[in-house]
């Protein structure tokens, strides 16, 4: 049975991706208190896998788990895109009228904000993780309190949805990526198809150096997926750049690295993986 360390507990979305990327397979959630001790997980064991957001089509990216990887010396080996589908659940029995407090993760309260906004009255409380905020209500017993979370930790902790597709834009994910100590990548990926690649470099400080990589990129027919920048700490104006690429070509594509080396700095290649699936 694989071990899977997560951010948060069952019921959470982070378990909801994990579930759905490994499918029929029996894997044991390890719950974590956040990314970093999800890094740790893996580094003090290295037969555990993680599963980390990245980004959301809403909230953007999530930046301080790009450099988490970077540093961690883990490989992605995969990625899922999960819909998120939020609920307002509170204790049974209790009616809409009756709540006056919602808790839930701050970034899933922002994405209810229409719903909440029509809840007059309605003290809104942010809380560290959505499933979290389930269990709390349910173990509390707290009258009065609904929780904004995936309709599964509702039924986990015995809450009653009291309405469900509340998220303001219905084209809501977020893209998990699945990590695992280089070893245990290799392990796991051999035989794999890849078409996907996520890397990171820096560039010289020059007039046209990022524009330099991308025509070259692009005259190996790479489809540049995502670009996101991080300044360098320590070295003013100057920034990592973190870049997905997917391919049909592998040979084609270790060509393109190739020919970027010499106009980048510190290139890693974080993963080669096959291109995520993605829920309804």
């Amino acid at each position: 049975m694989k071990k899977v360390a997560i951010q948060g507990i069952s019921g959470s979305y982070h378990d909801a991706a994990a579930r759905n990327y490994f499918g029929e397979e029996e894997i044991e959630i390890i719950g974590c208190h956040s990314f970093g001790d999800v890094i740790k997980k893996i580094h003090d064991d290295a037969s555990i896998i993680g599963m980390m957001a990245i980004e959301n089509t809403i909230a953007g990216s999530l930046l301080q788990n790009h450099e988490l990887v970077r540093q961690s010396g883990c490989h992605i080996i995969g990625e899922y895109k999960l819909r998120i589908s939020h609920a307002l659940a509170a204790l049974p029995g209790t009616k809409l009228a009756e709540i006056t407090e919602v808790n839930s993760h701050p970034i899933a309260l922002m994405q209810c904000a229409e719903y909440l906004e029509t809840l007059s009255g309605v003290k809104i409380v942010e809380k560290e993780d959505t499933a979290m905020s389930a269990k709390w209500i349910a173990e509390n017993k707290l009258d009065g309190h609904a929780a904004v979370c995936g309709k599964r930790a509702a039924e986990i902790y015995g809450l009653e949805a009291l309405a469900e597709g509340i998220e303001t834009n219905r084209r809501n994910f977020t893209r998990f990526l699945t990590i695992a100590d280089p070893w245990t990548a290799e392990d796991m990926q051999r035989g794999m198809t890849k078409n996907k690649s996520s890397l990171v470099f820096s560039l010289p400080h020059t007039a046209g150096s990022l524009s330099k990589a991308l025509t070259i990129l692009s005259f190996y027919d790479m489809n540049l997926s995502k670009i996101q920048s991080l300044p360098i700490i320590g070295r003013e104006w100057e920034y990592l750049f973190y870049v997905d690429l997917t391919f049909g070509d592998y040979t084609r594509y270790k060509q393109a690295l190739d020919a970027i080396m010499p106009l980048t700095k510190d290139l890693k290649i974080l993963g080669e993986y096959a291109e995520g699936t993605q829920s309804v």
